[in-house]
């Protein structure tokens, strides 16, 4: 088998294969651990990823972030903001189901690019108005594809299919738990 934008399509193929004959090896779950720096800046750090109930030992690496506000927003603009790293997540996200779902579809592509934007209404977040949510109010994403093998209707195929299987995507549209504890 070969590669289509850089997706080994028998790779694919045997993941696919191999989630659908034990759905457990598709259930993963991420993890991060962050340390305040004061003020609105946080640092944190990958964790262990965890698939089909077992730890993956494979993936040594461990990446560093940080957070932090504008100015405007009370913080010292020292890194990316939270709602940057969402539209980033967002991003990289629709940038893997992109480049899988265009492989499945067997569209080539040349380049894509991404513009999101989020807009928040700092009312909800600090409790002005209890009719206003604190989280983003609305996150669009503009995309171009340069697929020059595709009409448009294939790449309209591949966007559809993009909003449906995105998980992040999914995330952000529909209600998920989200359990915070006091250790």
């Amino acid at each position: 088998m070969s590669t289509i934008n850089e997706i080994d399509m028998q790779l694919l193929k045997d993941t696919t294969a191999a989630v659908q004959a034990t759905p457990r090896l598709g259930r993963a779950t991420f993890s991060v651990n962050g340390s305040w720096q004061g003020g609105c800046r946080l640092t944190t750090q990958t964790g262990a990823l965890t698939q089909g109930g077992e730890r993956d030992e494979s993936r040594i690496a461990q990446y560093v972030m940080s957070s932090d506000e504008p100015p405007a927003l009370l913080g010292s603009d020292t890194a990316v903001s939270p709602a940057e790293y969402l539209l980033h997540a967002l991003a990289g996200c629709y940038t893997v189901t992109i480049a899988v779902y265009a492989t499945k579809l067997g569209i080539e592509l040349k380049n894509f690019h991404l513009d999101l934007e989020g807009d928040v209404d700092l009312q909800g977040f600090l409790g002005l108005d209890p009719t206003v949510r604190p989280g983003l109010q609305q996150v669009v994403v503009r995309v171009q594809i340069d697929a020059p093998d595709a009409r448009r209707e294939r790449l309209e195929e591949l966007l559809a299919l993009v909003e449906k299987h995105s998980p992040i995507r999914d995330t952000l549209i529909s209600p998920i738990d989200v359990i915070t504890t006091l250790a």
